[in-house]
């Protein structure tokens, strides 16, 4: 009883209210952590490496220590429990499909130790991915990628991409409520509710041609906007960029949070080879 009792608690704190607050949170990037404070490109840079190293080693006990030392910087990052919650999901449910997918095509048992070893190193990379890009506001982000020298374009749009998402998502919200307002539910439920599942998809699908819509409008507008502000003028001038990216510096913090990263992963390396699993 008390397990179904958390279960039905938690089910009540998810809402489409809570998903959308804490996409806005990942989105708009968190403000008080240690990561927040760092300069956007050695954050970025620091991002890179930890990508590439877990496929660079089969040690399962660098492979084991690199994965706490994610969970440790994902703590510190105070990523959202929802953002972990939705990466286990998807990481349990590829592991299941690829085993059950394995092991009835001749693999058996022994395809678990690689699989297991696989799903280790995207978990890495994937709370790399989290802390990091959690922790960075999309104009931080974009700001450091014109800084390595990307089209202004392109930084824009992955600005833009990031805040227009829990809009979008608030978007679809509204319209699938106004579908249900203005609809009419089936009279009868139907074998195991089979109508009522028919009726749901059926909104949900019919939802998304006037999000597209109001998107394509929002979008519109947006340009217009920034084109009576002198927005493609400033890509193409190097002192507004310059002037742009000013605020940009390294300090001591983000060279001894580099440096310290690499000493430990250092540290990682030489300990697996001594006592490799």
């Amino acid at each position: 009883m008390k397990r179904l009792k958390l279960f039905s608690n938690l089910i009540d704190k998810i809402s489409v209210e809570t998903i959308k607050l804490e996409l806005m949170k990942t989105a708009y990037g968190t403000q008080d952590t240690f990561l927040s404070k760092l300069d956007s490109r050695i954050l970025i840079l620091w991002y890179l490496i930890f990508a590439i190293l877990p496929w660079l080693f089969f040690n399962k006990t660098i492979i084991i220590a690199l994965l706490i030392f994610m969970i440790v910087i994902a703590s510190m990052s105070k990523v959202s429990k929802l953002i972990v919650a939705l990466l286990s999901f998807s990481l349990i449910a590829e592991f299941s499909s690829i085993f059950i997918v394995s092991y009835f095509f001749g693999g058996g048992m022994e395809s678990l130790g690689p699989l297991v070893l696989l799903s280790t190193k995207l978990v890495i990379i994937a709370l790399a991915s989290i802390s990091v890009f959690a922790s960075m506001d999309p104009e931080k982000f974009s700001d450091a990628l014109l800084s390595f020298g990307l089209s202004g374009r392109y930084c824009f749009g992955v600005s833009y991409g990031y805040r227009i998402l829990p809009l979008l998502f608030e978007e679809y919200n509204n319209i699938f409520n106004s579908f249900r307002l203005r609809g009419k539910m089936p009279e009868e439920k139907g074998f195991l509710g089979w109508r009522y599942i028919y009726y749901y998809i059926k909104v949900v699908i019919l939802g998304f041609y006037p999000m597209i819509l109001n998107t394509a409008k929002r979008t519109r507008t947006t340009v217009e906007a920034l084109e009576l502000k002198g927005f493609t003028y400033s890509l193409d001038n190097d002192e507004v960029k310059k002037l742009k990216l000013s605020y940009m510096k390294v300090g001591k913090r983000d060279i001894l949070f580099l440096a310290s990263s690499i000493g430990i992963v250092a540290i990682i390396i030489t300990i697996g080879q001594i006592y490799p699993l």
